[in-house]
C-alpha cells in the first residue's frame, strides 16, 4: 500500500515520526509552502522533520490547486492521512487517492465540527473533548468515523496542553488503524446525526478581552488563545497588551469596575507574582503580559504602578 502524509500543523508530527519508526513506507508528505504556513498558529516545521526522516517533501498553496493536484498524482497513493491541515480537501484531490483519505479532528465529532475546535471548547468552558479518526469525504467533518480518543480538560489545561494529547493520539489512532488498512479492511462508522452547525474560524481580534464578563470566562479565554496562538488581549494606558498566562480569583471588590487593576499579587514564588483585574464578577490575576515585544511577568509584572487603572474593551 503506498501511503502519503498531508500537514503542516504541530498535532501531526508525533504520528508521522511514530509510523516512520515503526517500519511503515511513506511515499512522501504535501505540506503548506513556508511563507503561508509562517501565517498559521502552531505550524511545524516540516522541512526539518522531513530531512530528519528522510522523506521526500512537496510544498503547495492549496491542495486543491494545481499544485496541490500535482503533487497528489506524483505520489501515486492507495491512502493519505491528513492531519493538521485547515483546507477541506474536495472531490478532484480526494480521486487522486486510491483506498481514500483519513483526517483527524480535534473534538469527539458530531460535537465541535468546524474550525478551531480545542480553542472553542475551553472558550465554552466544557470539561471534557477528544479526537476523532475519520474518512475525509465532501461535507466538513462529516464523513466516517474510524477511531475516537476521550481526554478531561482540568482547570490547568490550554489549548497547548490540550494540543499535545491530541497529537499523542492521533499517533495511537493511526498505529492502531494501520495494521487493518494494510489487511485490506474499510473500518468505519457512519457519525450520528447533529443540528450543530460548524464553527466559525478565529481571528486575532477576536481575543479581545471583554472584562464585564465573569473571571471564569475571562480565563476560559486567556488559556484558549495563549502560546501558539495569537493570544488574548486588552489596552491600558494607550498600549495593545498580549495577555499570555492568568490565575483565577473568585473574590470581587466592592465597587470596582470590570477592567480596573486592583492591585499586585505578591508570592514567594515570582511564577506566582503579577496584577489582579476585576472581571463582571470574580478577578483574574495577570502573571505573564506582552506589549510591543516587551514581556513582563513575576516580580516584574507585580511592581508595576498600575493599580487604580482600567482595562479599557475598546
Amino acid at each position: 500500500m503506498r501511503i502519503g502524509w498531508v500537514g503542516f500543523h504541530q498535532e501531526g508530527v508525533r504520528a508521522l515520526r511514530a509510523i516512520v519508526e515503526h517500519g511503515y513506507r511513506v511515499e512522501g508528505v504535501v505540506t503548506l509552502r513556508r511563507p503561508i504556513a509562517a501565517r498559521r498558529s502552531a505550524a511545524a516545521d516540516y522541512r526539518r522533520l522531513c530531512r530528519e526522516l528522510g522523506l521526500p517533501l512537496i510544498e503547495v498553496a492549496d491542495i486543491n490547486g494545481v499544485d496541490g493536484l500535482a503533487a497528489l498524482a506524483s505520489l501515486d497513493l492507495d491512502l493519505a492521512f491528513v492531519i493538521g491541515w485547515t483546507q477541506l480537501v474536495r472531490a478532484p484531490a480526494r480521486a487522486l487517492v486510491r483506498t481514500g483519505l483519513i483526517g483527524a479532528h480535534a473534538s469527539l465529532l458530531p460535537e465541535l465540527r468546524g474550525r478551531a475546535p480545542i480553542n472553542w471548547a475551553l472558550i465554552q468552558g466544557r470539561s471534557k473533548t477528544g479526537n476523532t479518526l475519520l474518512w475525509l469525504d465532501e461535507e466538513v467533518d462529516a464523513g466516517d468515523l474510524i477511531d475516537q480518543t476521550v481526554f478531561p480538560i482540568g482547570p490547568y489545561d490550554t489549548c497547548a496542553t490540550l494540543y499535545e494529547r491530541v497529537g499523542e493520539s492521533n499517533r495511537d489512532m493511526i498505529l492502531r488503524v494501520l495494521p487493518r488498512l494494510l489487511r485490506g479492511e474499510h473500518p468505519g462508522r457512519a457519525q450520528p446525526a447533529s443540528a450543530d452547525q460548524p464553527l466559525p474560524g478565529r481571528r486575532p481580534e477576536d481575543g479581545r478581552i471583554d472584562w464585564s464578563r465573569t473571571s471564569q470566562q475571562v480565563y476560559d479565554l486567556i488559556r484558549a488563545v495563549t502560546r501558539p496562538y495569537p493570544g488574548a488581549f486588552s489596552v491600558l494606558n494607550g498600549r495593545r497588551w498580549l495577555i499570555w498566562r492568568c490565575a483565577l480569583l473568585h473574590g470581587s471588590r466592592r465597587g470596582a469596575r470590570p477592567g480596573t487593576v486592583v492591585g499586585p499579587l505578591l508570592s514567594p514564588s515570582p511564577g506566582a507574582c503579577g496584577q489582579v483585574v476585576q472581571c463582571g464578577r470574580g478577578q483574574v490575576a495577570l502573571l505573564e503580559v506582552e506589549a510591543e515585544g516587551e514581556t513582563m511577568c513575576g516580580a516584574w509584572l507585580s511592581d508595576q504602578p498600575w493599580t487604580g487603572r482600567c482595562w479599557a474593551d475598546a
